[in-house]
């Protein structure tokens, strides 16, 4: 248990350090030191208002009109300062988690999109799910609940210092006759009874809500995981509908949904055992004090005033002891919610380290060329998909690439985008803003169509080459919806969207253009007619085209054939 918390600790350490160290310490320390001020400035007029109930109190008691008036006059300076100091407590702590989160969530992106993170640990790491949401959702709870928690124990531990001090001075010695051994006298009496009290509730709070710590965890995300299967139905729409999926992907969604369900009902029944003792804890607490200190106020001992005071000063230690039984839910999701983070990251740590160990060389071209030496291909199982090629494009080659499928041509494209690492040998390729790779299904970002033609460089201003350009890809009925918002990849046909993948490669102008069946959904005459435009505007481009009709020959030098035993042949075309 201590090894676990420890590991958990560090973990944690681990997610909120970076910030607090970070270019915007000085900001983000003075911050909280305002937070942290205020929020002792509420515990300060918390005593201030226990002093005001012994004299108010008192007052009623002993039916003074003029102290019960100037009492009620004191409230209002109590109260005023009370609610200003909330007010911008509460703004300041939100200013401070909205700071917060900007630079975590930025930090996380960075590494999440760096060196093709996000794309490794889909392909390779399956043990993570949903990374969006921990993204999206964990680093705002994680934020969240740390200020919220960590406030609330320092704003309980400096109650508890307060008050325990004023009941101490306050409760008086009870003495309780033991017969013919004399008595026993104990001073502070409610600070003892207090304590019993709220450690006997902490004790019975963690014991029965310990399991909602794991409960939480699976409900975040089984929660992800059926909203995920929604939005996969959104993309993917078109292909449900043509197939008549509906009852299928009813029959999914309800899975998911009733896994869901299973899970939320055990942390009702794990919530309402909790909610029992929890609310006949905190119903119990405002009797309990009084019921304890009522003999001293029988005998005299004490007035109204005091009997309040009592009650009031036992009600903040009280509150103060009992912080773990009141915040045990959200203790319980911020536990969940660490833990999810400190694995995420410890994926993309993991798989960043992965690179150390792979064998595929990649190494910039200086001279524009592509070049493969004893290149060997595998899956992540181990088998070989290309065994030693060898090969050498210089600009203007045209290289067209066939095979039976899952012989592994696709996956040839993805060793000289530098992602796939099972394998070995050296690769030869230019810089990542110099090649453009296009895959038989087109990425087109959300957005203006204008951004999905410029995509992934920002738009240009050029409006005469784009309509020309349009005009080039078949495209000219879209030339009155270019600054239209929408989600294209839903709205055009794949043969619409792989002829504003070929639009883009002119507008952008790479050195190297990778096409992986690119102009599967064209028909052979605008197939032919692109591949003519990108040798007429590209003449000096290097071009690799992956596909399985013969048609594209015609636009390429050099052949290479991959075979399914692993071997290959390279050889030039008639075109040559």
């Amino acid at each position: 248990m201590k090894k676990f918390d420890r590991e958990f600790f560090r973990g944690f350490w681990a997610l909120v350090a970076p910030y607090w160290s970070s270019e915007q310490k000085w900001a983000a320390w003075g911050l909280l030191g305002v937070v942290v001020g205020l929020n002792l400035g509420l515990v300060y007029i918390s005593v201030v208002f226990n002093r005001w109930m012994n004299e108010f109190y008192n007052a009623i008691q002993a039916l003074d009109k003029a102290k019960f008036i100037t009492a009620l006059y004191d409230f209002t300076w109590i109260a005023g300062a009370f609610i200003a100091v909330a007010v911008y407590m509460l703004y300041l702590s939100q200013l401070l988690q909205i700071r917060w989160r900007t630079w975590v969530t930025e930090r996380y992106l960075d590494k999440w999109l760096a060196r093709q993170t996000y794309y490794r640990i889909q392909v390779f790491e399956r043990t993570t799910d949903n990374p969006d949401q921990r993204i999206s959702e964990d680093i705002n709870a994680l934020v969240n609940l740390t200020l919220n928690l960590g406030l609330g124990l320092l704003r309980a531990v400096v109650t508890l210092a307060s008050f325990v001090f004023i009941l101490w001075r306050i409760s008086g010695p009870l003495t309780i006759p033991l017969g013919d051994m004399g008595e026993l006298v104990v001073p502070g009496y409610m600070v003892w009874a207090a304590l019993l009290y709220a450690v006997g509730g902490t004790w019975l709070t963690m014991r029965v809500g310990s399991p909602l710590v794991v409960l939480n965890f699976n409900q975040q995300r089984l929660e992800a995981d059926f909203r995920y299967s929604l939005v996969r139905l959104r993309e993917n729409s078109e292909s449900v509908a043509i197939y008549g999926g509906e009852a299928r992907e009813k029959a999914g969604f309800m899975q998911r949904f009733m896994a869901l369900v299973g899970n939320f009902r055990q942390i009702m029944l794990r919530q309402k055992r909790l909610t029992w003792l929890t609310s006949s804890y905190n119903q119990l607490s405002v009797v309990f004090p009084l019921l304890v200190a009522s003999p001293r106020f029988f005998a005299g001992q004490i007035q109204l005033g005091g009997l309040m005071q009592i009650s009031n000063a036992f009600g903040e230690v009280h509150r103060a002891l009992s912080f773990i039984v009141d915040s045990f839910v959200g203790i319980a999701e911020w536990k969940a919610v660490v833990e999810r983070l400190s694995g995420f990251a410890e994926t993309m740590r993991r798989v960043d380290a992965l690179r150390a160990l792979e064998k595929i060389r990649t190494t910039p071209s200086l001279e524009g060329k592509i070049k493969l030496d004893h290149l060997n291909v595998q899956l992540p199982d181990g088998k070989f998909l290309s065994r030693d090629i060898n090969l050498c494009l210089k600009p203007g080659d045209s290289l067209v690439v066939t095979g039976p499928s899952g012989c592994g041509k696709s996956t040839l494209l993805r060793v000289l985008a530098s992602i796939w690492p099972y394998g070995a040998g050296d690769v030869c390729v230019p810089g990542a803003k110099e090649m453009m790779f296009l895959s038989q299904k087109p990425y087109l970002p959300l957005g203006s169509l204008r951004e999905a033609l410029f995509y992934p460089a920002n738009v240009r201003n050029n409006g005469t080459e784009v309509q020309e350009i349009m005009d080039l890809c078949s495209l000219d009925h879209l030339r009155d919806h270019l600054d239209e918002e929408g989600n294209w990849s839903q709205t055009l046909s794949p043969g619409e969207q792989q002829r504003i993948a070929f639009a883009r490669i002119f507008l952008l102008k790479p050195t190297h253009v990778f096409l992986d069946e690119a102009t599967a959904s064209l028909d052979e005459a605008t197939e032919s007619r692109l591949y003519g435009t990108f040798k007429e505007r590209l003449p000096e481009s290097v071009l690799i085209s992956v596909g399985h009709r013969s048609t594209i020959l015609t636009w390429h030098s050099l052949h290479l054939t991959l075979k399914s035993d692993g071997s290959w042949q390279f050889q030039k075309t008639a075109a040559a």
